[in-house]
Parts: C-alpha cells; structure tokens; sequence
C-alpha cells in the first residue's frame, strides 16, 4: 500500500541525489586548471543526461527486473515495461519513484570516475566509455548486492547506500583508467586549484546532497531514516576534523583543500554503513575515512606516480572499502532489526562477507574497465593528442573558455 508521507520524502530524496551530480561538476571543476573547467562540467552533465535515457531503456532493468541467469536482471523492465504506480519489493512507494531514486545512483557513480581521467580524455570516447561502463560494471554490481535476487544480496552483504555499488566499484576504474590513459600533459607538480571556491560550494552542497543519498536509502521515513541521516553528518564532521588535524601535524598547517577532502572521504566512508551503525561507531568510521584516505593520497600514491587526478581512488576507493569492511564491524541489529549484527555484535561472519563483497567489487571493476578500456580506445581513442590537451579540452573539444583569460 502506497504511503504518502514515504512517498513524499523518496521524492524530496530524490531530488536532493539528483542535485549532487551537477554540484560534483562544481567540486571537481574547481580543483581542475581554468582551461579544462568547461569540459568537467560538460562531462558532468552529459553523465546526468545520457545515463537518464539508459537506465529508462534498460539500466534499471537490468539491475533490478527479475533474475536472469543469476548474473542479472532480465528485461522484464525494459523501457519501463511493468514499472507503474504500485508499491515494490514491498515498499510503500511507487515502483516507478524508486525507479527515480536509483536512477540517481546509476547517474553520479560513473560521474565520479571523471576526476580521475581529467584533462586528457576525448569527448567521444568519453560518452562510449561511460555507456558501457554503466551497462556492464555498474548494473550487475547493482543487481547482485541490491536486488533480492542478486547472489551478494542473498550472501549477505550489507551496503546500505552504496559504499560498495557505487564508491568502490568508481574508484577501482579510476585508478584502472589514470594508469592506462598515463601522466596529464603540462602540469605542474604541486599545482593549486584554479578556483577552490568552486570546489568548497561543490563540497558543502554534496554533504547536503548526502542526506538524500543515505538517508533516502531506507526507502521510507522512520528510526532508520534518521539513523543515517545523523550518521552521515556525524561521519562528514568526524572526517573533516580528523583530516585538518592530520594536515595540520604533517603539512605544519590546515587547509581549506584538506577539511573538504576530508569532508567526501567521511560520507563516503559512512554510505555503506549510514543505516547499520550507532552515532558512536560513525565517528569512528567518519574519521577512519580521513585518515586511510590521507596516508593513500599523501603517502602511497607518490610512490607509484600514476595521475589520479583529483585522488578518485584515494578518497571513494580507500574510503569505500574502509566504510564497507568497518560495517562488518559495527553494524548492529539494535539500530536496523532486518540487518545484520557485525563483528562486534556477535557475528564474525559478517566481517567475512563484507571482506568478499569488497573483493568482487574490486576485482569485477578493475577488470571490465580494462576491457570497456581496451575496446573503446581501439575503435575511437580514449586521449586526446598531445597538442590539444596543452591547450586545454575547453577549447579543443568544445569550442568554448570559462574565462576570458587562459592560463
């Protein structure tokens, strides 16, 4: 039975995930140089737009319609095909508003690769990356861990938003696509943000976003909605003490760039956990986030030398996994009855199944994207040449400045 109040806020939820993919633009537009601003925020879109039509036709059947194969979904849902009205998986709003929610997911989570292979990637190979890269990658990881049907679902695995779907799976291509594309052309090491304003409105909107992103989650509005709408502000606010204090010790002083990466490290560190966990055991997760992300970014990556651009893997990838692996920790039935206990309640197998979650997560993302790679890269090429990416993509790709001046 459709429940209004559940439908309202899913739809107000909605929204507010939806709003996060153009404020991603704006956080990561603002941390690239002035000459590539515009290609950020066009590819941001593009996302929006592109994976819309997708998961209508097909995304969100393959994710979510009956079983296929125990693989994936089949294409009972295609073109929304048997989505209407009616309450779903037993939920007390319209099948087709939680189609809208996780569409939304579907959107910013090939939305956040993008920081990784900033600057350098053509605008066409781009749209046939993200395209498969969603069908393939993003839609089994989809059905498998959310869909009742999916074998990680029935394993066990507990991701309540999507630490490991969407932070992890984007985070592993991430590093998979900064390796293989190689070094930005023309940078200069230590390079500030051209606009960190930018990036603070997009980090301060994101955390706002967050709330629908998490809190959402619980597809209703009850004890568990507010459970993790204040583990995700506890969790962000951890994070951003946690990683200033650290940039503090280390760098001899705080930095706006720091307390805002920190910020995203910490909602993302708490996705997976926001409906599980206790207000208590999401500062510890918050502040975990920050300071695995912060020896990754500052500590190892430097030491292989490949060109994350804006730390993708560093901050979703380090940060999921610490969040997914931490929920088989201190999830607890006390907060979310139809979970699961984790380690700390009595149940060590949960640890396991979260540690083999994150494994397929891993495994499954870094392998497709070296193949959507390979494939995309032969038939229309993943990088711009070396002239045109000097210039920068705003006008190379799209004809367009940001600024009147260039750097």
């Amino acid at each position: 039975m459709i429940n209004y109040v559940d439908t309202v806020w899913m739809l107000i939820a909605t929204a507010l995930v939806m709003m996060m993919t153009p404020t991603l633009a704006f956080f990561y537009g603002g941390l690239v140089r002035k000459k590539n601003i515009l290609s950020m925020l066009m590819q941001t879109f593009v996302i929006l737009a592109l994976v819309s039509i997708q998961w209508v036709l097909f995304g969100y059947s393959l994710a979510f319609g009956p079983d296929f194969g125990g693989i994936i979904g089949s294409l009972d849902f295609a073109i929304l095909n048997n989505v209407g009205m009616e309450p779903v998986l037993g939920q007390t709003i319209p099948h087709q508003l939680f189609m809208l929610f996780q569409m939304m997911f579907a959107v910013i989570t090939p939305a956040l690769i993008i920081g990784a292979f900033a600057e350098r990637v053509k605008f066409s190979g781009f749209i046939a990356f993200i395209l498969l890269w969603t069908t393939f990658i993003y839609d089994p990881m989809a059905h498998w861990v959310w869909s009742p049907d999916g074998w990680l679902a029935k394993l066990g695995a507990l991701d309540f938003a999507g630490g490991t779907v969407i932070h992890i799976t984007a985070g592993t291509s991430a590093l998979v696509m900064a390796v293989l594309l190689g070094k930005r052309v023309g940078l200069t090491i230590g390079k500030a943000p051209h606009n960190l304003p930018f990036a603070v409105l997009g980090a301060g909107f994101l955390w706002f976003g967050w709330f629908g992103f998490n809190a959402g989650s619980a597809l209703s509005v009850g004890p568990v909605t507010v459970s993790a709408f204040l583990n995700t502000n506890t969790a962000a606010a951890s994070a951003a003490i946690t990683w200033m204090i650290i940039d503090w010790l280390v760098n001899k002083v705080p930095t706006v760039l720091g307390v805002i990466t920190g910020i995203v490290a910490g909602l993302v560190a708490i996705t997976p956990a926001a409906g599980y966990v206790t207000p208590s055991a999401s500062i510890i997760i918050g502040a975990c986030g920050s300071i695995f992300g912060f020896i990754f970014v500052s500590k190892v990556k430097p030491k292989f030398g490949y060109d994350d651009s804006l730390d993708v893997f560093g901050v979703h990838g380090i940060a999921g996994i610490t969040g997914a692996i931490l929920t088989g920790l201190f999830a607890t039935r006390e907060i979310n009855p139809g979970a699961a206990d984790g380690l700390f309640y009595g149940n060590p197998k949960q640890l396991f199944v979260q540690a083999i979650t994150v494994a397929v997560a891993v495994i499954f993302s870094a392998i497709g994207t070296f193949i959507i790679f390979k494939i995309v890269d032969s038939i229309i090429g993943m990088r711009v040449d070396s002239k045109d990416e000097y210039i920068g993509l705003d006008l190379t790709q799209h004809h367009e400045a940001g600024y009147t001046v260039m750097e």
